[in-house]
């Protein structure tokens, strides 16, 4: 089994958090989106993962240290990690086009910019499985049609008119991931363009009218990373997950004056509460400092430095200073506020 993971975007709508760190590498329960996201999909793949294939955007902003992470990533679940590169931001299909010498036997395609927790029950008599969320507004999401047989028979996109409620996360199963390839080399050689991009659809759709057979996965939970708002949110529904499994969230060396932890929380190595009260629904990274200060339901990454200060729903970067009594923020990597 393989892993291929196109994450080549700069996640604009989560600026400025993303204006240093690329999207799938922040950080929601103390874990980055892509490592907690491809860490579940092999854990409940229920088979060997050989190979994690990530496709990465510029080499300026997706550098060394990225490939460093990912390459730890896939060599820790045991697999070999590939690293191909997407130059130009052209669709869905063209990003996974760039990991064609990957796309081979079976695999699963999975958009680094959302978590979930499933169980992964591959049906292998079908072609491919597309996992679906259902949704209230299926006008909001591209969403899919089924046949009498609950077999998929149409991706219809933001559909105007009732289709279904059953939403696509970006998360698919190929039995043989080398037909998408073939269908998506034909997509890129006669340049079928939508929405102004080569996406991965007109490739599905292209399966499904030589008769190959899709059927439909469920995730128990869908959790985005789009924005700042959605962020905060899937950071405490996450930490509420991890609490209920038993994992231990707060490290041993954090060091605590005169200050509460209300549980579900994540805090990091090294971390100093002095005067707090941290939690619920907190993420705290490594290296911080919080002191005269409540937070709850906030997401704060590492080595920053939060003083006087009254937080709730909250997003605040790497390096930074806070020092004031705005409630609700979001504060990017080494910014001071005092």
């Amino acid at each position: 089994m393989k892993i291929i993971v196109p994450m080549a975007g700069r996640g604009s709508r989560l600026r400025p958090h993303t204006l240093t760190v690329p999207k799938p590498l922040i950080p929601v329960a103390g874990k980055p989106i892509v490592h907690r996201l491809v860490s579940d999909i092999a854990k409940v793949l229920g088979e060997p993962v050989e190979e994690i294939a990530f496709v990465l955007g510029d080499p300026a902003f997706f550098g060394d240290d990225v490939v460093s992470s990912l390459t730890e990533l896939a060599e820790g679940l045991g697999a070999k990690a590939s690293i191909y590169r997407q130059d130009q931001p052209l669709g869905t299909g063209h990003a996974i086009m760039c990991a064609k010498e990957s796309l081979s036997g079976p695999a699963v395609i999975a958009y680094a910019d959302t978590l979930i927790r499933a169980d992964f029950n591959l049906d292998k008599e079908a072609d491919a499985v597309i996992w679906v969320k259902q949704v209230d507004q299926p006008e909001a999401y591209g969403v899919v049609k089924l046949d009498d047989k609950s077999q998929i028979i149409e991706l219809v996109e933001k559909p105007q008119e009732f289709v279904s409620d059953l939403a696509v996360i970006g998360i698919y199963y190929f039995k043989d991931v080398a037909v998408l390839k073939n269908e998506l080399q034909f997509v890129l050689d006669n340049n079928i363009i939508n929405g102004g991009e080569y996406q991965i659809n007109d490739g599905i759709k292209r399966m499904m009218n030589d008769g190959k057979v899709f059927v439909t996965g469920k995730v128990d939970e869908w959790m985005d990373c789009g924005n700042k708002n959605v962020t905060v949110e899937t950071n405490s529904r996450m930490l509420g997950f991890l609490e209920n499994d038993g994992e231990n969230l707060i490290d041993k060396t954090v060091t605590q004056e005169n200050s509460s932890i209300i549980t579900p929380c994540y805090i990091g190595e090294n971390v100093v509460l002095r005067n707090a009260t941290v939690g619920p629904n907190v993420s705290i990274g490594n290296g911080c400092t919080i002191e005269n200060t409540t937070i709850k339901n906030s997401l704060v990454q590492t080595k920053t430095i939060i003083k006087n200060a009254n937080l709730d729903n909250a997003m605040i970067g790497n390096n930074a200073v806070y020092n004031g009594d705005y409630t609700t923020v979001s504060i990017g990597d080494y910014s001071i506020l005092e």
